[in-house]
């Protein structure tokens, strides 16, 4: 059989659809494509940061503090994600869907790992509410945070561990147990506005509520998917290997967009 089963611009069209397919990154980030250089190269980014500003006052008082913005440059690193597959002539022979499959796996191993810094930079805001439950008055603490003024026009979401979204739907019971939706399947979808997403590797106790402007992904164009020639060694014995790549840094670039809301 021939060595290339696929050409290189069909398998990168493969990986980058699966890698898209599972999550809609310009929902959760914004997306850069200008990024030059290659891995462990540095990239100097400027970071904006807010103070926490908001007090409960009594009849006669006012504000002892005020909400003070600023920046200060910071260094990421290029990073170099890579994965590998391998397989051999006559299992390619045997099984037709070998290759599409172990190729569709590699955007999703590409997937899990890039989103994982994503992710990884909405936790390191330090801007931060404090609530005794996930309730109503929890998510719109958070909102106010943020100091969006049109959140009509802006879309504001919620990464939400599995045991707090539990608590979540137990905090909102009686003021969802209206909805059709809620009173069949327990669902919660938006609370005071924020798009809520249950993710496995979120921390309990810690809801972590943003907008696409606090983490800029930045990205050296698309996947690269190579299938080189082989080596004799791997030609002997039949071997074919398939390599995709993306070269990113993922930054928190606007701590202003990202608020924790702390239960408990």
């Amino acid at each position: 059989m021939a060595h290339t089963i696929y050409d290189n611009f069909f398998l990168s069209n493969e990986v980058e659809d699966q890698f898209n397919s599972h999550l809609d990154l310009q929902q959760f980030c914004t997306i850069d494509r200008t990024l030059e250089g290659v891995a462990g190269m540095v990239r100097k980014i400027n970071v904006y940061r807010a103070t926490d500003g908001t007090e409960k006052l009594e009849m006669g008082e006012g504000n002892t503090k005020s909400i003070e913005v600023s920046y200060t440059p910071e260094e990421y690193k290029i990073l170099l994600a890579q994965n590998r597959f391998d397989y051999f002539d006559e299992q390619a022979m045997t099984d037709p869907n070998l290759v599409p499959v172990g190729v569709r796996h590699m955007g999703t191993d590409m997937f899990n790992t890039v989103n994982a810094d994503v992710f990884a930079e909405f936790n390191k805001t330090s801007l931060s509410v404090a609530a005794t439950a996930p309730d109503f008055a929890a998510f719109v603490d958070a909102q106010a945070a943020l100091g969006i003024e049109n959140v009509e026009g802006v879309s504001v979401f919620g990464f939400v561990s599995i045991k707090d979204m539990a608590k979540v739907r137990k905090a909102l019971k009686d003021d969802l147990k209206y909805v059709e939706a809620f009173a069949k399947q327990g669902y919660v979808g938006t609370v005071a506005g924020v798009n809520l997403y249950t993710k496995k590797d979120a921390v309990e106790g810690t809801i972590v509520v943003g907008t696409k402007d606090a983490v800029t992904l930045f990205v050296k164009k698309g996947t690269e998917v190579e299938q080189p020639q082989r080596a004799a060694d791997e030609a002997n014995v039949r071997q074919n290997s398939i390599f995709s790549r993306k070269y990113y840094v993922a930054a928190l670039t606007d701590e202003t967009k990202a608020v924790k809301i702390t239960i408990g």
